[in-house]
């Protein structure tokens, strides 16, 4: 992959999630480009292991639980004196199993990481007001919020959600000046997907497989196309949703 202009040069940028995956992998390929990276999760020790991933100078992490939605604003005015340039957010839960077994806490608790902390987080960029420069939000939804799957309703429920949000934020969040858009993954070789392997059985994971023409996609492929969304390339891009799946919803 290219290095883009020397656009990233001083700019931070908050990843949310990005203790593994496509968060982590997200904030390394930012490092990469020279952006300074804020990595947040739950897990302490995961969040140290990310930043010795990372290139450049500057990079530091924060423990955060974004299930907390009423703290998130003052967790993130205490992020630093400078004002982000923006966010990527990955952090999500997923869960499967028929919606007869679904229980409010945990449906509760997946739309509060994937859909509320995505909201309040742009509502605290927002608070810092109006910038001379840009600024730009990424969401990571998923396929599974452009179609429907069986046993995993609040999942695709939460991540249509997200999309409905994306959409909804890019024209409010324009006269801010802050673009924003959303990435639709397909299935990803991450540990989430050796679980869904395990769960599934080698029968319905390689049905799983063949759905993607492409085959199954890595955080990498993710990370590049949040990064392209983030960056000053997609500076006419806002409200966009962009499927990165190995052609699995052209079917």
């Amino acid at each position: 992959m290219s290095l883009p202009p020397e656009e990233w040069a001083n700019r931070t940028v908050l990843v949310t999630g990005a203790s593994s995956g496509i968060g982590r992998e997200t904030a390394i390929v930012l490092s990469q480009f020279g952006a300074r990276v804020i990595v947040a999760g739950r897990n302490d020790e995961r969040l140290r292991q990310t930043l010795l991933l990372l290139e450049g100078g500057g990079q530091r992490a924060t423990s955060f639980d974004l299930t907390a939605l009423e703290a998130i604003g003052g967790w993130f005015a205490d992020l630093g004196s400078d004002p982000l340039y923006g966010i990527v957010h990955s952090a999500g839960i997923s869960s499967g199993g028929p919606v007869s077994s679904l229980n409010v806490a945990r449906l509760e608790e997946i739309w509060r990481v994937n859909v509320g902390a995505g909201a309040m987080l742009a509502k605290a960029l927002r608070r810092q007001g109006r910038s001379n420069s840009p600024r730009s939000v990424v969401f990571i939804s998923s396929v599974m919020g452009l179609v429907g799957t069986a046993g995993a309703s609040a999942y695709c429920g939460a991540k249509a959600g997200l999309i409905g949000l994306t959409r909804a934020l890019a024209v409010e969040l324009s006269r801010d000046g802050i673009r924003v858009n959303c990435v639709a993954p397909g299935y990803v070789r991450t540990t989430m997907l050796d679980e869904l392997r395990d769960a599934l059985g080698e029968e319905r994971y390689l049905a799983v497989e063949k759905a993607h023409p492409l085959g199954l996609g890595t955080p990498r492929d993710v990370a590049a196309a949040a990064a392209f969304l983030l960056g000053d390339s997609a500076r006419w891009i806002t409200g966009a949703v962009l499927p990165v799946d190995g052609g699995y919803t052209a079917q």
